[in-house]
């Protein structure tokens, strides 16, 4: 008993020391001086600007990502063809690589003498504007879905698709019906881990996007360079400005929990449910198809 509760305390000690204290400073810091500084802060053009930015960059990335994980993830554990091992490491490439090398790496391709420096020319501007920090965040956001999604899929098996297939169901309507609603909550939660990398995205954001005020410069970036500006001053617009990533992420992680379904509905069969998997599972056993025996059986007897 004494373990437990040692456990217990030790683990929520541990957190309050690392998160709670940490982000509750910041709130602190953030009203301090009351609710009005706060509100100028944050509601400021070039805070507005730098916040419609990194929406803007989400609602990007964070849909191409997910399509892409869903896509890959059903390639990596459905199918068979050469290469499979190889692009199963490279999806986890981002995850090992520093942000910072990757905005290096963007730099180079599209930089003055980069392999692709050439598309300035013809008016299409990747670095210093937003195709190239939406390129960067992409990158750094890849895995999340499709690491969520490869281990459902691995445990869902393939026995109702199958049954699909030999109900005369085509390919987008067993994914439809049958695959995307045994992996949506994988997917879900993909997704929220893609939102918060892509809004919280810095370093190769930072390089990527030359860090123009007012044009090109992230709620991030914005942070580090209200901090910057104020030291030794008031950086209340700093301590806003992360107050209102702080409330994007947990309004984020709060959606998914109001609209995570209880344990007996994960377990209702999926007749229940209306989805296409338990008609398909469900009329077989019941007489439709029978064995040679019966048949031959009936046979005779006619």
């Amino acid at each position: 008993m004494t373990g437990r509760y040692a456990l217990r305390f030790g683990a929520l000690g541990y957190l309050t020391v690392l998160l709670l204290v940490p982000v509750g400073l910041v709130f602190y810091r953030t009203f301090q001086h009351g609710l009005h500084p706060a509100w100028a802060a944050a509601t400021n053009p070039q805070a507005q600007h730098a916040l419609w930015l990194t929406l803007i960059i989400a609602a990007i990335a964070v849909p191409l990502n997910t399509a892409f994980g869903v896509v890959l993830g059903i390639a990596l554990v459905r199918h068979r063809f050469p290469g499979r091992g190889l692009l199963n490491a490279i999806v986890d490439l981002p995850l090992a690589l520093s942000p910072v090398v990757v905005g290096l790496s963007l730099y180079l391709l599209y930089g003055t003498g980069g392999w692709l420096a050439g598309l300035s020319e013809h008016g299409v501007k990747i670095l210093f504007s937003l195709p190239g920090m939406t390129l960067a965040t992409i990158f750094v956001s890849l895995p999340f879905v499709v690491r969520e999604v490869v281990p459902v899929l691995r445990e869902i098996g393939t026995d109702q698709e199958q049954a699909a297939e030999t109900l005369g169901a085509a390919p987008f309507t067993t994914f439809r019906r049958i695959t995307l609603p045994a992996i949506r909550w994988a997917v879900g939660y993909g997704v929220v881990l893609t939102t918060a990398r892509a809004i919280g995205e810095f370093g190769a954001v930072s390089i990527v996007s030359g860090r123009i005020e007012g044009k090109t410069e992230t709620l991030p970036l914005y942070v580090q360079s209200q901090f910057d500006s104020s030291l030794g001053v008031d950086p209340t617009g700093a301590f806003a400005a992360s107050v209102v990533l702080a409330l994007i992420a947990l309004m984020t992680v709060l959606a998914m929990r109001l609209f995570r379904p209880s344990a007996a509905s994960l377990a209702m069969p999926l007749r229940g449910r209306g989805g296409f998997a338990g008609a398909a599972v469900s009329t077989r056993p019941a007489g439709r198809m029978r064995s040679v025996s019966e048949t031959s059986g009936s046979k005779e007897e006619l």
